[in-house]
C-alpha cells in the first residue's frame, strides 16, 4: 500500500537513528587506531633512549605495516598531501631539494610532461623497496622546512607541521598539532585563503569595478546552461572582461564535466557578448597532472593565467590595456 506524504515523513522522524554506524566496523576501526597508537608510544620510547635518530623512522616506515600513517599522525601531515608533495618533487628540478630526497637514485622519468600522480600502494612499495627513497621521505620530515623551495611552495600552515620537535614528541608541538587538525577545514574554508582574493586586490588596486553573479542574457536566452561568474569587469551589463577562476590542489574526477561546462559557456559567451573577453585563472597541482582535461579547459578561454606573480603582472598589464581604450 502506497504512503502517504505525512506517513513517510513520520517514518524518518520516529524512526531516525540519529547517527549511523556499523558495530563491526567501529571495532576493527578502534583496533587500527589502537595499532597507530602503541606504535608512536614505541617510538616515543626508542627517542628517549636513544635520542633522535633519523634511523628510527626510516624502520618505522618501512617495517612497521601502517609506519607511514603513524608518522603522518605524529606531524599532522596530511597522506594526500604528502602525494601532492611527492610529485612536486617529481616535477622540479631544484638542487637542494633533489639532494635531500636523494631524487637521482629512484627518479629517472625524463618527461614530466605527462607524469601522474603514484598511489599510496607506489609510495609505500617504494619505502619498502628502495633505501634512498625511504631516506628521502623521513628527511622531508627532519629537513623539509629548512628547503627553500618548499618554503616557498607549500602554504606556511602545512610547512609548519614539517618540524622536526613534531618527531621529538615536544608537548607544544603535539598541542600545535591537535590545533592544525581541528582548525583545517576552518583555514581551508577562509576566503582570504582563497586564490580569487588576489585577483580582487589588482582590480581594487588599479580602481576598476566588477561584479560576480549570473549574466542577463545567459539567463534569459540560456537558462538551463547559466553559470555564476567569478569575475564580471566592470559590471553585467557592460562586461569587457569575464573570468572563471579554478585551482585545484586535489584531483577529481569531476574536472573532466568542468572542463566540458566551461566550453559550451565560451559558446553562449561568444554569442551573447561578443565584445567580451572571456579569460581562465587555471591553476594548480590538480591540472598539472590530468593533461587531457586541462587542454579541453584552456581552450574554453581567449587567454589563461595561473596566480604565479609573472601571470598576475600579466593580467594587470591587460587590465590597464583594456581599461585604457
Amino acid at each position: 500500500m502506497k504512503k502517504t506524504t505525512n506517513e513517510k515523513f513520520q517514518i524518518v522522524i520516529e524512526k531516525n537513528t540519529f547517527y549511523f554506524f556499523n558495530p563491526k566496523f567501529e571495532e576493527q576501526y578502534e583496533g587500527y587506531i589502537n595499532s597507530l597508537k602503541e606504535t608512536l608510544l614505541n617510538v616515543k620510547n626508542r627517542i628517549e633512549t636513544e635520542g633522535l635518530r633519523k634511523e628510527i623512522f626510516e624502520e618505522l616506515i618501512s617495517e612497521k605495516e601502517n609506519g607511514l600513517r603513524a608518522l603522518l599522525a605524529l606531524s599532522g601531515f596530511s597522506n594526500e598531501y604528502l602525494k601532492r608533495v611527492t610529485t612536486i618533487i617529481r616535477i622540479v628540478d631544484y638542487p637542494e631539494l633533489n639532494k635531500l630526497v636523494f631524487k637521482d637514485k629512484w627518479y629517472n622519468e625524463q618527461n614530466t610532461q605527462n607524469i601522474q600522480e603514484w598511489s599510496d600502494k607506489k609510495i609505500i612499495s617504494l619505502i619498502k623497496t628502495n633505501e634512498y627513497f625511504k631516506k628521502g621521505i623521513v628527511n622531508l620530515f627532519f629537513e623539509g622546512a629548512s628547503t627553500k623551495f618548499l618554503a616557498d611552495t607549500i602554504p606556511l600552515f602545512e610547512l609548519k607541521k614539517l618540524s622536526i620537535s613534531k618527531l621529538k614528541f615536544e608537548i607544544p608541538e603535539m598541542i600545535d598539532t591537535l590545533i592544525r587538525y581541528k582548525e583545517k577545514g576552518s583555514y581551508s574554508g577562509k576566503k582570504k585563503n582563497n586564490p580569487e582574493i588576489v585577483v580582487e586586490e589588482i582590480l581594487n588596486n588599479l580602481n576598476i569595478t566588477f561584479e560576480t553573479g549570473d549574466l542577463s542574457e545567459l539567463i534569459d536566452n540560456a537558462p538551463d546552461n547559466k553559470r555564476t561568474m567569478d569575475f564580471i569587469i566592470p559590471n553585467k551589463q557592460n562586461p569587457k572582461i569575464i573570468i572563471e577562476s579554478s585551482f585545484l590542489a586535489t584531483t577529481s574526477s569531476g574536472q573532466g564535466d568542468k572542463s566540458k561546462t566551461e566550453l559550451s559557456i565560451d559558446v553562449l559567451i561568444k554569442q551573447h557578448y561578443p565584445n567580451a573577453i572571456f579569460i581562465g585563472f587555471v591553476d594548480g597541482i590538480g591540472w598539472y597532472v590530468r593533461k587531457g582535461d586541462l587542454k579541453r579547459m584552456v581552450s574554453a578561454y581567449e587567454d589563461v593565467f595561473t596566480f604565479h606573480k609573472d601571470e598576475l603582472y600579466r593580467f594587470e598589464n591587460l587590465l590597464k590595456k583594456v581599461f585604457a581604450k
